[in-house]
């Protein structure tokens, strides 16, 4: 598990995190199997999806646990998004899991898998 180093940055946390070399996105999934979210892997989302695909990777869901760890990785993000409801919809998903307690399921789609 990556170590999350408590004040670190969102920069400084992504660093750790593993490579996102051939996925192409990353889908969430609920429990009735339903796609509920799509992380591409393209410009201005490849944070998240990197921070998504190593909670996968380590909780092997979208638990409350885990979107709290992803909360950590966000650094200074999570204090933004919680400010601005809607500005960070990928940390503001995080929020709704704690919340709610409601898990989700994180698929990993490689490159040319479609």
């Amino acid at each position: 598990m990556a170590i999350i180093q408590p004040g670190a940055s969102f920069k400084d946390n992504l660093a750790q995190l593993p490579s996102i070399e051939g996925v192409a996105r990353i889908d969430l999934i609920d429990a009735s199997g339903a796609v509920v979210a799509r992380i591409p892997n393209e410009a201005g989302k490849q944070g998240s999806l990197s921070v998504y695909q190593y909670l996968g990777q380590h909780f092997g869901a979208l638990t409350p646990e885990a979107a709290e760890h992803g909360l950590a990785i966000f650094g200074e993000h999570t204090a933004d998004a919680k400010a601005r409801p809607g500005a960070h919809p990928n940390i503001d998903r995080l929020l709704d899991v704690i919340a709610r307690g409601v898990p989700l399921n994180i698929e990993v789609a490689l490159v040319g898998s479609d």
